[in-house]
């Protein structure tokens, strides 16, 4: 309390050099409609895109809560981001996170067009801190066709989209010792563009071991060489580590939400083990853009990665270094009609695996050491036609091949296993009828292929898993999209159905210790509803806009044939995934300054093992913010901001161990918080 009165102070004492009446900038919810869609080559605006991408635009931190992008990742219906604890994430879209125990499998995620995604199939989306970030498009489905294996969506992140020179410094502080701190700097032109971000992140976390620290840099740079080429870097650099509590069962969870997972069945409590993740990333590439003649183009993406993992836990510590590389590059030609794409992506990695007893958090004796050599190559082609503005078809096409080579080292001989995965197909057609300016209809068929990754592969029970088979399936969806009032007011209605074969299914052995079997068929089939209305500016009030959008998911999710040894979960309900979520978000904006937001997310009750017999309760979640933003003088802005999550006190979990032994589900999430912050921007340019 002591900080957040301290930031009103110097917000008071700032107001002294503020000018009176000024506007307040444009902010993203008014920029949404202007921001251009890049998914599957597409280059247009988002009310114009002819393949349906949602984009959540960050760059304005007035919409968000920089500490995390949980609450706006689930303003998207069809799209579930959950937060093990601080630092842990997991990205649901679709029932992705079916076959994810901790992470982001089986979503391809690109940062500033390079790969994030390493061959291996994992994407360490918690090295990113809010200020990596400008805008993020999401695609729901199956994105093979032109992205490469995959089946649960696809994560572009941009973060140059409204590149101004400057510099910019936030500061925020909260609830559980909640630190961070954002600094930015851009100079350059239109024509030569750099920008460095730094971010510190810590907090003390809601439950016991579950602290938090995150220090993260990045570069950017892009030249325009010449009229007919760009030349673009980047570099991101994450250090961080997280305490992890562990699982709850649900007599613990009820007792004392807040603990760690205690000393149970001959193994140490989480903090006698000292669980933790120590993790540093690195990853660097750059892209070439090259206009070869005023109809093809091409655009070369080379990039390099290395991860380095340490994780004590209750069971054993593990140490990961994972290098890899990769390219990728496309050739498009295009027409008034026609547009073109073709190209490839490779990708290699060289990791090496070692666990060893855990000894008060330090590694013991050796148990298994193993060299894992992993290749993606996907060749891809897509044709887009354009038929006098009211008909638009695209259809894709690529062709995928995944190896993998397991040496044990710790044995002797040393044992190799192998594994291929090659000349999968994945195609997928969409066609967009615009009936008129305000109403469009979309018809999505496609076709998903996703390998094993390396940690289904050789999951934690360190037993080596090259019989598990890809998952494919065939996805078909239908959206209706309208606008009203000038589009002031958007509805968007999607049904889908996406048959998943041979679905990778996460299960956990009786010490805690997960393992993958492919779980015959899944039958997926949902709606998704999403509206949103923005209020202008209104002449003669106090008023300067006002913006709603809101989100309904509806999930029918059921297994097909699933029978393991004795147990049949045919027709059971798939686990992790609500039958219903809603959200909706509203921005209320004053000429004086001041701004309103609020936030609410319900979620239904989650199956939490594959035979229905244990369900996570439904929880509602009311957040929100209020703040006070001015433009000073010498082309300075400063904004003051407070807010709270959790309104209601819901005791819930925000991020499930499905399938666990011993029925240890839970993973609490914090009670009812509070967080304040301050920003400082100098642009070199008004």
């Amino acid at each position: 309390m002591k900080k957040i009165v301290l930031l009103l102070t110097i917000a008071y004492l700032l107001s002294g050099y503020s000018y009176a009446q000024q506007e307040t900038a444009p902010d993203s919810s008014r920029l949404l409609s202007e921001v251009t869609v890049r998914a599957f080559g597409q280059y247009l605006k988002l009310s114009d895109a002819v393949v349906p991408v949602k984009v959540i635009v960050v760059s304005n931190g007035d919409l968000n809560n920089k500490s995390s992008l949980v609450n706006s990742f689930n303003t998207i219906a069809g799209v579930r981001m959950e937060e093990r604890s601080p630092g842990s994430y997991r990205i649901n879209i679709r029932g992705s996170s079916l076959r994810s125990p901790f992470g982001v499998r089986n979503v391809k995620v690109y940062w500033n067009d390079i790969p994030v995604t390493d061959p291996g199939g994992n994407t360490y989306f918690n090295q990113f801190a809010w200020n990596n970030f400008s805008s993020i498009e999401i695609f729901k489905g199956p994105a093979a066709s032109l992205y490469g294996a995959g089946t649960g969506g696809l994560i572009l992140i941009n973060n140059l989209d409204r590149w101004q020179p400057g510099v910019s410094l936030d500061y925020v502080t909260g609830s559980y010792n909640l630190q961070n701190v954002f600094a930015s700097a851009r100079f350059g032109n239109g024509d030569n563009k750099n920008q460095f971000t730094y971010a510190h992140n810590q907090s003390d976390g809601y439950r016991e071991q579950s602290a938090m620290r995150r220090d993260n840099f990045s570069w950017l740079s892009q030249l325009k060489i010449s009229e007919k080429q760009e030349l673009s870097a980047a570099v991101l650099f994450t250090d961080m580590e997280y305490q992890t509590p562990g699982a709850l069962t649900l007599a613990e969870f009820n007792a004392n939400p807040k603990a760690a997972r205690p000393a149970a069945g001959g193994f140490p409590s989480a903090a006698g083990a000292k669980a933790t993740i120590y993790q540093k990333n690195i990853l660097a590439g750059f892209t070439n853009r090259y206009e070869i003649n005023s109809s093809l183009q091409n655009a070369t993406t080379l990039y390099g990665a290395f991860s380095q993992i340490k994780n004590p836990t209750f069971r054993n510590y593990e140490r990961r270094n994972e290098p890899s590389y990769g390219g990728r590059t496309t050739f498009t030609w295009k027409n008034k009609q026609w547009q073109l794409a073709g190209g490839a992506e490779f990708q290699q990695g060289f990791f090496n695996t070692q666990v060893s007893k855990n000894r008060n958090g330090n590694p013991d004796t050796l148990q298994t050491n193993d060299d894992i050599n992993y290749k993606n190559l996907s060749v891809f082609l897509q044709a887009d036609w354009n038929l006098e503005g009211k008909w638009f078809l695209q259809g894709g096409l690529s062709i995928n091949k995944t190896t993998v080579e397991f040496s044990r080292l710790s044995s002797y001989p040393v044992v190799k296993q192998s594994r291929s995965y090659k000349n999968e197909l994945a195609p997928r057609l969409s066609l967009m009828r615009k009936i008129r300016n305000d109403l469009s209809l979309f018809a999505t068929v496609s076709r998903g292929f996703s390998p094993p990754t390396i940690a289904e592969l050789l999951p934690s029970t360190g037993v080596i898993s090259t019989d598990l088979e890809a998952e494919e399936g065939w996805n078909y969806e239908m959206t209706a999209r309208y606008f009203f009032f000038n589009k002031k007011l958007q509805l968007e209605a999607t049904g889908f159905y996406f048959r998943l074969d041979n679905a990778l299914v996460q299960r956990r052995d009786v010490a805690g210790a997960d393992f993958f079997v492919n779980a015959g068929n899944v039958k997926q089939k949902g709606i998704e509803i999403f509206a949103s209305y923005l209020t202008p500016s209104i002449r003669g009030t106090f008023i300067d806009h006002l913006a709603i959008t809101g989100g309904y998911t509806y999930n029918h999710f059921r297994y097909g044939s699933f029978i393991k040894g004795t147990d049949d979960f045919s027709g059971k309900k798939v686990p992790s995934v609500p039958a219903g979520t809603f959200s909706v978000w509203a921005d209320l904006q004053l000429k004086n300054g001041l701004y309103l937001n609020a936030n609410l997310y319900a979620s239904s009750r989650i199956f939490l093992n594959d035979a229905n017999t244990a369900a996570a309760s439904s929880y509602q979640l009311l957040g929100c913010r209020i703040g006070w933003k001015r433009t000073g003088v010498s082309k300075t802005r400063y904004s003051i901001y407070a807010g709270a999550d959790n309104l209601l006190d819901e005791v819930y979990s925000l991020g499930n161990d499905i399938n666990a032994a011993g029925g240890r589900y839970y993973n609490a999430a914090p009670a009812r918080n509070y967080y304040a912050g301050i920003s400082f921007q100098l642009n070199a340019k008004k």
